[in-house]
Parts: structure tokens; sequence; C-alpha cells
């Protein structure tokens, strides 16, 4: 089993050598929007997963994920030797490319955080007039006699118990 250090240091060169090589000599137009978010090794150093995400071309145009899948499927090939001509390893590693979905789940989640936080501003709004429908304090004890009266009542079932167990 390889260092783990190793394979992060290989996993981040993989990743900038996968990265340069769609960027600047793999001409497939699919591969147009697509950027490698991160890599991981596994502790033999055989085979690397590559992450990645695919812009649209506008603000309006849905990414063509699957374009991008099929694009890196036929690149695969002339990728793994690119990586093992820049990585220099004995082994040269298989190449895996998963769609990479954590910027879809962050932009999800600040929809819902916008979402609450437009529900808390319409509460607090509604909030602003309103009184309470009873005592404001509802759970009130009313005096200390009554506090008194609990504290004899207990000691006179203590002392009843305490007669039984004598017998």
């Amino acid at each position: 089993m390889a260092d783990p250090a190793r394979a992060k240091r290989l996993a981040k060169r993989i990743s900038t050598i996968v990265a340069s090589a769609i960027e600047y000599e793999i001409k497939d137009p699919r591969l147009a929007g697509v950027t490698i978010t991160d890599a991981k090794m596994t502790g033999d150093l055989h085979d690397a997963t590559l992450y990645y995400t695919v812009l649209g071309s506008s603000l309006d145009d849905e990414p063509d994920y699957a374009g991008a899948a099929a694009a890196l499927e036929k690149a695969k090939g002339v990728l793994r030797t690119k990586v093992g001509a820049g990585t220099g390893v004995r082994f040269t590693p298989t190449l895996a490319f998963v769609r990479d979905t954590v910027p879809d789940a962050a932009h999800r989640m600040e929809e819902l955080l916008a979402r609450a936080r437009a529900a808390d501003e319409d509460l607090a709004r509604v909030r602003q007039g309103a009184k309470h429908a009873g005592d404001e304090d509802p759970y009130r004890v009313s005096g200390a006699e009554d506090m008194d009266g609990l504290a004899d009542g207990a000691d006179t079932e203590d002392a009843g118990d305490r007669d039984r167990t004598d017998d």
C-alpha cells in the first residue's frame, strides 16, 4: 500500500494534467464547459477517480451532462496516455470520470435558505402587532403557600411509607 500523502500528491498532479489537456489539447466541443474539480486515488495507485462539473454556455442554458460524459469517455485513452507521460509512475492509473454534484447541492441549499429567510421575514412581520392570547406567563405560581402545602403533603406521605416498612 502506498503512502496516503503520495496518493494525494499524485491525484493532484493527475487532475492538473487532465484539466490542462481538456482545456488546451482535446478539441471536442462537448468538453468546452467541463471543469475538473477533484481527484481521488486508490491506495495502490492503480485507479484515479476524477470529479467534473459542466457549465452551460449561458445562464439560461442547461449544461449537456450526457454529451460531456460521452466526450470524456471517448477521450479517456488519450487522457490516460498524457497522465502516464506527465507523472512518470511505473503503472499509469486507470481513469474514471464522475460528475460532481456538490455545486448542484450547494445551489439547492442556497435556494432552501432563501426560502427560510423569506418565511422568517413573513413571520416577523405578522408578529409585530401580535399579543398573547392568555396570560403572559402561563406557568406562574400563584403564591408561596401553595409551595408550602406541597412540601407538607410530601412529608406526611414519606412518614406513612416508613411506618409500613417497619412492620
